[in-house]
């Protein structure tokens, strides 16, 4: 039940509204945006702090009870995998030979391969 008597739970709904936002405009730049690189940068960023932001809404509005332990585990979960997914699987497809968006600027794994240092 949503009870906006209580202070700390107008707070809560307001940073899961904000993880909302976040996981629309993620979702958006994956239909949106035009290579493989670019769209794993809109899921990776845009919905993980979106996940962040519900769950961390979770964990203020029902505390520390069974329900705020699990978001926690989840939020902890996210902050390993979901980077470290995005990693590989770039670097798979730079492998696989996937090609840049026309307009990208610079190609660390490119340049990495050749030996090339900044």
């Amino acid at each position: 039940m949503i009870d906006f008597g209580n202070p700390l739970h107008v707070v809560a709904y307001a940073v899961m509204a904000a993880g909302l936002l976040f996981d629309l405009v993620g979702c958006l730049g994956l239909v949106r945006l035009p290579d493989i690189y670019n769209r794993l940068q809109a899921g990776t960023k845009c919905v993980t702090l979106g996940t962040f932001l519900i769950l961390l809404g979770v964990l203020i509005r029902f505390g520390f009870g069974a329900m705020g332990i699990k978001a926690l585990l989840c939020l902890w979960f996210i902050a390993m995998t979901s980077p470290t997914a995005a990693h590989a699987i770039a670097r798979a497809a730079h492998r696989a030979g996937f090609p840049l968006w026309k307009g990208s600027v610079m190609d660390r794994y490119a340049d990495r391969e050749k030996g090339v240092t900044s």
